[in-house]
């Protein structure tokens, strides 16, 4: 609709294409809820109040209308299903924009994987942002299957829904005033710049400040969100599948600081969105821990979209994007209705509509796990002891930082060993994407595994086939499972396979429906359980032990890392 209609209609002089009459509107601009009637003309709210007319009338009959909701920092392939069915899943739950930061596959596929992610989006009733991704690889301490330079992520500096730069992981290289670090912030200059800098403080984040990041995602203490806030930057509370720190930092928020509080889910699994929610489960779960309601619904809509630039969408206004939520119930919130656009996109938990699904080639993004499996054998997975006393990876439950353990090895024939009584597990990296070779071995502390072997090609973020396990028989059973489905998640116990999940699309998504994947992954689930994994989803935090960025300890195909000293650290005590 162009200005001139538009224009009639707000002035009274044509009807509308829809009226919601008589719903109780949640005004985030000023905290006040009344009782009105929203006018929407094409895919635009025009006018707010009684006296017009419409082609289609609801009557709300006093429920609540909110604004869509807004994820403000996610990693749609870490939900295993692709753009299109995300999007049927999180619509009906109020969601109705995402800020995507698209670097897992990034770190597969290099830029043909980010523009599929934005092509195979596009039309979508969810309107799916993306920004550019900074770190790819994360680091030069593990080995992914593409390099982004400032050069190749100027190239989608055109894309409509390319908002900024994405999380800056490499916050050392930033800080320390790397050249290529730089260039890539030489090219966004004037756009948004995401953060990501778990426990840096002092003068350190004072100089990632001053570079120009705004927010960061990656607080797990009062103290550090308190220390952003007072610089000015953006928190973004997450609530994820692996890193729950929603009920530990909303004591931060405050009626003078809430302004600059967003919400996301960072990393989740769609088995998490089928069983709890999305944004919809963190508003409850926040309004539930005390938050007043406004307060809570303006961090997941317009404090978000004032921070990314998105002027025309998180607030319901004449001149706004029509994204727009039914629900009943202030303090328990379950969408009803959804409007995306102006259009009826769900209703009840279920999408309405016919969703069109652009046709995209996937072939760019296929076949992605690259190893011979004729060089590496069970032998690959032994580990020669080179001392009493080695370094191991701690598992935090609900945390992907780690502690970073020094423990007495088991042995074995003069190789080092698990020990199951003690939980000290073997874990191995594998590079499945340029057949290097490489194979990073370490042990970790916390999976409980009694049995067998978990295996998965999702490890954030060079996404190498990564291994816990008791024994290399299970180990290597696993791994290959993992590769030979083209990447996915697996369990095996010695020479069989438990429970598999293929992730064809660059080992990192199903092209199942979400329903589908969501059954396999209760079956994987069970089958972790059933040797012995005590962990909520263990296959999540898997995927991010081999994450070289996030404190303390972690492994990757070139070998353990002190993240703390940001350097490689030898595996045994010497």
């Amino acid at each position: 609709m162009n200005l001139v209609q538009t224009l009639k209609v707000a002035r009274g002089d044509a009807p509308a294409d829809l009226a919601l009459r008589n719903g109780s509107l949640i005004n985030v601009y000023t905290g006040e809820i009344y009782v009105t009637d929203v006018i929407i003309a094409g895919d635009k709210i025009v006018a707010l109040g009684p006296g017009y007319e419409a082609h289609e009338e609801i009557d709300l009959a006093k429920r609540y209308i909110a604004p869509g909701f807004i994820n403000a920092h996610v990693h749609i392939e870490v939900s295993m299903i692709t753009p299109p069915q995300f999007a049927r899943v999180v619509v009906p739950l109020g969601t109705t924009s995402v800020i995507s930061d698209p670097h897992e596959i990034a770190n597969v596929c290099g830029l043909a994987g980010i523009r599929y992610m934005l092509d195979v989006s596009e039309g979508l009733p969810l309107t799916v942002f993306a920004n550019a991704s900074s770190c790819v690889p994360a680091t030069h301490m593990s080995t992914s299957g593409a390099e982004l330079d400032a050069a190749q992520l100027a190239t989608l500096l055109d894309h409509p829904r390319v908002l900024g730069l994405a999380e800056m992981m490499n916050y050392p290289g930033l800080i320390l005033g790397e050249p290529n670090v730089l260039a890539k912030m030489e090219v966004f200059k004037g756009r948004i710049v995401d953060g990501h800098c778990p426990g840096v403080s002092g003068a350190w984040l004072n100089a990632y400040a001053a570079a120009g990041v705004g927010s960061d995602h990656e607080c797990s203490t009062v103290e550090e969100a308190e220390e952003r806030l007072r610089l000015g930057m953006y928190l973004l509370i997450r609530e994820a599948t692996g890193a729950r720190n929603l009920i530990d930092l909303l004591s931060v928020v405050t009626p003078e600081n809430s302004r600059r509080c967003c919400f996301c889910t960072d990393d989740y699994h769609v088995t998490d969105i089928h069983n709890d929610g999305e944004m919809d489960h963190i508003l409850r779960e926040a309004i539930a821990q005390g938050l007043d309601p406004v307060t809570a619904i303006r961090m997941a809509t317009l404090n978000t979209a004032e921070w990314f630039r998105l002027h025309d969408r998180g607030a319901v206004a004449p001149g706004k994007r029509a994204d727009l939520v039914i629900f009943g119930d202030l303090h328990d919130i379950r969408p009803e209705l959804v409007f995306c656009g102006g259009r009826l996109a769900a209703r009840n938990g279920d999408p309405v509509g016919n969703w069109t699904v652009p046709t995209v080639d996937q072939s760019p993004v296929r076949n992605t796990i690259h190893v011979d499996w004729d060089t590496l054998d069970m032998r690959s997975f032994r580990l020669p002891a080179q001392g009493a006393r080695a370094h191991v990876i701690g598992v935090i439950e609900n945390q992907i930082v780690t502690n970073h353990l020094i423990e007495e090895i088991a042995q074995d024939n003069g190789y080092a060993v698990a020990d199951v009584e003690r939980d000290i597990l073997k874990m191995t990296v594998i590079e499945r994407h340029l057949g290097t070779g490489n194979v990073g071995r370490g042990f970790i502390h916390g999976f409980g595994l009694k049995v067998g072997a978990l295996a998965t090609s999702v490890a954030h973020d060079h996404h190498n086939i990564v291994v816990v396990g008791v024994d290399d028989q299970s180990m290597y059973t696993a791994a290959r499972a993992v590769g030979e489905m083209g990447g996915g998640f697996a369990t095996a116990n010695k020479d069989q396979v438990k429970a598999t999940l293929a992730f064809p699309i660059a080992g990192l998504m199903s092209d199942l429906p979400a329903e589908a994947v969501g059954d396999a992954m209760d079956t994987l689930q069970r089958s972790a359980a059933a040797l012995g994994s005590r962990l909520p989803d263990p296959f999540m935090t898997l995927s991010f032990m081999a994450l070289e960025v996030i404190p303390a300890l972690k492994l990757t195909d070139q070998g353990l890392i002190d993240v703390e000293q940001f350097k490689p650290v030898k595996l045994f005590v010497e």
